[in-house]
């Protein structure tokens, strides 16, 4: 793990000239990042790595010589390393990129456009927020010009606070805000859970696309149903929505029915979608009939949001250390006394069933 007075020495690994020009000064321009190397393919990125050992490895998936999985698997045999996949969109690619994650990659950043000189000042923030995740990682816990700042909204941003919640509904619902390692600890919750389960909304901080394609992977090894969300899409039991990259998801109520609804809006935590956001929502719409669980990443976004699901009746629970990739956003929910209980990853299944049969 990094401190404040070590910087994060990351490798840049990625056949395209420009995009390497592109992250490496994006990322330097972060006084805790370091870059000690950008190199074209894996064979040069493994000759580098000999006289240095990266922090981090920002790793592009299609090379020549050496394609970007096949070194992903070498590192993690060899030694395990935090790996930020630098993927594109495309259908490939994003197959791809979600094979990497379930073989030890920590986070996804979507490869920048080519041709634009100036690179949108969100997509810097993510770029540097995942670098600096990916340095606290615990990675055997999946595997066995100067930037400032940006603005950090709260939730305020996107949906007003919660004031009184509707209390009394014949259905329940479990919302659940996870980062970076969290595509794995999802997928250890949801395919333990049983068919009848209680209605499911998520937030899993991931790129536009490759929410889609994650929920698809998901929906094959879970006996729920397991599906991106669209706005106006019902939340039924046995379902669980993913809120799709790129855009808020929010939980609203319609007499008894829960409803989703995906729309714009800045980024809140310094994500979109936002957990936050979600969790806000469900205080609103769902009050003491929700579950809140807030799982690994890196930061603080969704432990204001679980205070609030809290406030208003909702059980809420946050993941042990031992058991997360990343500490920070459950840390966070524990330190503002967001969390009713804190449990191991195994353990969480155990408890939505629990808490929702009471």
């Amino acid at each position: 793990m990094t401190d404040s007075k070590k910087r994060i020495n990351v490798l840049v690994v990625d056949d395209s000239a420009s995009v390497r020009k592109l992250l490496v000064d994006v990322l330097s321009s972060d006084p805790e990042i370091n870059i000690i190397a950008a190199v074209a393919d894996p064979i040069l990125a493994m000759q580098r790595m000999k006289m240095q050992w990266p922090d981090v490895i920002s790793l592009d998936i299609e090379m020549p010589r050496m394609d970007g999985l096949t070194f992903l698997r070498q590192i993690m045999a060899e030694r395990p390393t935090p790996v930020v996949i630098c993927s594109t969109l495309t259908e490939k690619g994003t197959d791809e990129t979600l094979q990497a994650l379930s073989g030890g990659a920590v986070d996804i950043i979507t490869k920048p456009k080519l041709g634009i000189r100036e690179i949108f000042h969100e997509q810097r923030t993510m770029l540097i927020d995942a670098i600096k995740g990916a340095a606290r990682a615990k990675v055997s816990a999946i595997t066995a010009p100067k930037a400032k700042p940006a603005a950090k909204l709260s939730a305020d941003a996107v949906l007003a606070p919660p004031s009184r919640a509707l209390n009394t509904t014949t259905e329940q619902i479990v919302a659940i805000g996870t980062s970076t390692g969290g595509t794995q600890a999802l997928e250890q919750v949801l395919s333990v859970l049983p068919r009848v389960s209680p209605g499911i909304v998520v937030v899993q901080h991931m790129p536009e696309k490759f929410t889609t394609a994650f929920a698809d992977r998901l929906n094959h090894v879970c006996e729920i149903e397991v599906r991106e969300a669209h706005h106006g899409d019902r939340v039924t039991p046995g379902l669980a929505l993913i809120a799709p990259g790129g855009r808020h998801m929010v939980l609203r109520r319609s007499g008894a029915q829960y409803f989703v609804d995906v729309i714009d809006g800045p980024l809140v935590s310094r994500h979109r979608p936002s957990v936050d956001v979600l969790f806000r929502s469900v205080a609103k719409a769902a009050g003491k009939n929700a579950l809140g669980i807030i799982m690994t990443g890196m930061g603080d976004d969704g432990a204001n949001g679980l205070l609030e699901m809290r406030e208003s009746g909702a059980f809420t629970l946050a993941q042990d250390e031992a058991s997360c990739v990343v500490f920070g956003m459950p840390n966070e929910a524990i330190k503002r006394g967001a969390a009713n209980k804190v449990v191991s990853l195994k353990d969480i299944p155990a408890e939505i069933v629990r808490r929702l049969s009471l």
